[in-house]
């Protein structure tokens, strides 16, 4: 190549990279509106904005991967715990955790009710931005960095194996199904970090997060369909369990950090989010935690 054509082939190419970068450039801000969900940008929204600034929030925590990366993202935490957990955990964190075990995960900011309910309307719409999978690898708030809290003994043990296949990895967006059966799916989709089962509830003995430990719920549904308390729906344990996922507040229970004013701190969408095979699957999976 000679000089000549050298600087031809410069030219050319430069102006092939700007023409991609202008069409991109273009394109992305014709998306934007949809998939940030603009219209839904209410004046509690950006109240919300400014107490996540005023409060330095993002000094620990990250939004959609900008952040201090020193606590979870906190991207999608609005739609895995629910506005009832928020509220109480944001006016008083140590009571959801153990600081003389687990020293202190976050400080009491003293956000009044108003703030608390703005920043939590912000992280809901934030929630629902369209991030097409980004970031790829969040910090979830999850309970993986409990001893204890992600046991492979979860993981079902096929019948004449013999031996438990490698569980899928908590918190990885698409988790891959050990097999096609049921109960390897649902257990996919409780590790499935869209789904988020996995960031509030353990399934190792003893280690509950900010749901209750499911371990043992097979056989733990049975004992609760004849407490009296007990007041829902359901006529064994996979109803139970299938209830508790549609209809949380069918049975609360007990603990002050899992419900409050007779309401469950668990989201009560996945009845709407998850396909009924979805929730199928779970019910699979939750049942052989015995």
């Amino acid at each position: 190549m000679n000089r000549r054509q050298t600087r031809l082939f410069a030219i050319v190419s430069t102006a092939i990279a700007v023409v991609v970068f202008l069409g991109m450039t273009i394109d992305s801000h014709r998306q934007f509106p949809k998939l940030t969900n603009e219209d839904a940008i209410t004046p509690e929204v950006l109240a919300g904005k400014t107490v996540w600034h005023k409060y330095n929030c993002t000094n620990c925590h990250t939004l959609l991967g900008e952040g201090a990366y020193y606590a979870p993202d906190l991207t999608k935490i609005a739609a895995q715990r629910g506005r009832e957990y928020l509220r109480a955990f944001i006016k008083d964190p140590a009571a959801f955790y153990d600081e003389q075990k687990y020293r202190r995960v976050m400080p009491k900011q003293g956000l009044s009710d108003r703030e608390i309910d703005d920043v939590i309307t912000f992280l809901t719409w934030i929630s629902k931005i369209d991030t097409q999978g980004w970031p790829p690898r969040p910090i979830l708030v999850s309970g993986s960095a409990i001893p204890g809290a992600n046991l492979a003994t979860a993981t079902p043990v096929p019948p004449g194996t013999g031996t438990a296949p490698t569980p899928p990895v908590p918190g990885a967006e698409k988790p891959t199904p050990a097999s096609d059966e049921p109960v390897a799916r649902g257990q996919a989709l409780f590790n499935n970090a869209s789904s988020g089962c996995f960031a509030c509830h353990s399934v190792a003995p003893g280690v509950n997060l900010a749901g209750p430990t499911l371990a043992g719920i097979g056989t733990r549904a049975e004992a609760t369909l004849k407490n009296p308390a007990y007041k829902g729906a359901a006529k064994d344990a996979v109803g139970y369990v299938r209830e508790s996922i549609t209809d949380p507040h069918a049975y609360l229970v007990p603990g002050a950090t899992y419900s409050a004013n007779g309401r469950s701190f668990m989201p009560d969408h996945f009845g709407k989010t998850l396909q009924p095979a979805q929730i199928d699957d779970l019910v699979a999976y939750l049942t052989t935690l015995k």
